[in-house]
């Protein structure tokens, strides 16, 4: 075997090694989400399932606006893990601790403004108005836990713990499964079962969290001395936070861009009627079930891209992208046949109301072809997170929700629902087109 087959077959079984468990863990945070739709999809009215919908959106709202947590975490984390920079693993994720506190306790404070103005934004009928609001009303509480979750995943992922992140994920969302199945069919609570469920799935998630990262660390007390030291010294360092708050920011507005388009299909689905939104919450489902799936091998991509930069090694990281790039079409090929042959079997399976099922299925087609659609901006992302290449990111999304998005669903909103799900493909087609254009132009000067 040659030296550069060797390369190869050893960045194949690395790629893999954080891929796989990624992959595995990741599903079932909507495979949960598809529990949460089945459990509330089989009530008696269409608006608990809207209101959960809705419910649910306002907080991973803030959720996944605050993505940068874990983002930028695993890209400044990979780096120091490659130039072997202990001092600043630690500094990176003490920052992240520090923000993700101050956000999530200010949300805790301002709870009732945002969930009145996001409330007013969404519409809907007045049962789901009502019982969107109970659902938020409790969820909201798990910010502090939920924020401080996504840094302490983006610390392990940087640092090639792979199966510390897998067990955090799965054991979390068995937590919340259990508690689903007592809070609402033992216990009848209906849609407050669900947000108590994940409300201490999220703070069980948080202790869990603490002790990987405290196994992980595993120093000696003159090394944890040392690293202490330089925490004192550099964690409000202006030199050193201007570029940590330049990355943030770009990954926050590329975050904001991508949620605005979310909630848009989610409040305009809640326009067209109480079945339409109850199918377009399954669809969604559908749609989380293929990004997290494609997002194992993102993962995967941003620590070995990050270790690649970390270590100045640009043969290592066209190796990695390269890698990373077949896997992620074949993933995404599987993901299609997945849809193709059991997309109306999983909809049965998450309500057993015949207008949402039948409108439901008018629209697969569009979960069909979206995995193949989409893959390329998920991986290109892992891969610009791990090079801390934020404001490529920042650009793309811009251009494809405000360039691609809204003018496509303006010129195709006669089309309804079928308009909506037209101009989200050509978003993300748009994401990947740019980014990967950026990426195949400027990847020699990365590094």
């Amino acid at each position: 075997m040659t030296s550069v087959q060797e390369r190869r077959q050893t960045e194949r079984k690395a790629l893999f090694a954080l891929a796989i468990p990624m992959i595995l863990s990741n599903i079932t945070v909507p495979l949960l989400g598809l529990v949460d739709t089945g459990v509330i999809g089989h009530l008696p009215e269409p608006y608990f399932l809207g209101a959960t919908a809705v419910g649910a959106m306002i907080i991973t709202f803030i959720t996944w606006f605050c993505g940068f947590l874990r983002m930028s975490t695993t890209g400044l984390v990979a780096q120091a893990y490659g130039s072997e920079d202990k001092t600043q693993m630690f500094l990176v994720f003490s920052r992240g601790l520090l923000v993700a506190l101050v956000i999530g306790l200010a949300l805790v404070i301002f709870q009732v403004p945002y969930i009145k103005f996001s409330l007013a934004l969404a519409g809907g009928s007045e049962q789901i108005q009502f019982y969107a609001e109970q659902y938020a009303s409790v969820r909201i509480w798990g910010f502090p836990a939920s924020l401080c979750n996504l840094v302490i995943l983006g610390w392990l992922l940087g640092m090639h713990k792979a199966r510390y992140a897998m067990w955090l994920i799965i054991i979390t969302n068995l937590v919340n499964l259990c508690l689903d199945l007592l809070f609402v069919l033992g216990f009848e609570w209906q849609i407050l079962g669900i947000a108590w469920a994940t409300l201490i799935a999220e703070y069980s998630s948080f202790a869990l969290g603490l002790y990987f990262v405290h196994r992980t660390i595993g120093l000696k007390r003159q090394q944890r001395e040392e690293i202490w030291h330089g925490l004192k010294q550099h964690l409000l360092d202006k030199a050193q936070l201007i570029p940590f708050v330049k990355l943030n920011r770009d990954i926050v507005i590329r975050t904001l861009c991508l949620e605005i388009c979310f909630v848009f299909i989610t409040f305009q689905g809640a326009r067209l009627g109480d079945t339409v939104v109850a199918a377009n919450a399954i669809l969604l489902n559908f749609l989380l079930l293929i990004s997290f799936g494609l997002d194992g091998i993102a993962y995967g991509a941003e620590a070995r891209v990050g270790r690649a930069k970390g270590a100045r090694d640009n043969k290592a990281l066209a190796l990695s992208v390269n890698t990373a790039l077949v896997f992620n079409a074949l993933f995404a090929l599987c993901y299609s046949l997945l849809f193709l042959f059991l997309g109306h079997w999983f909809i049965t399976l998450l309500t057993n109301i015949e207008a949402v099922i039948e409108y439901a299925d008018r629209f697969l087609p569009w979960m069909i072809a979206l995995p193949m659609l989409s893959c390329w901006c998920y991986l290109y992302d892992g891969i610009y997170i791990g090079l801390t290449q934020a404001k490529a990111m920042r650009n793309s999304m811009i251009i494809a929700t405000f360039g691609c998005f809204f003018p496509a669903w303006w010129l195709l909103q006669d089309y309804g629902n079928h308009g909506l799900w037209a101009a989200f493909c050509i978003f993300m087609i748009s994401r990947g087109v740019t980014l990967g254009l950026h990426y195949h132009r400027n990847y020699h000067k990365f590094i």
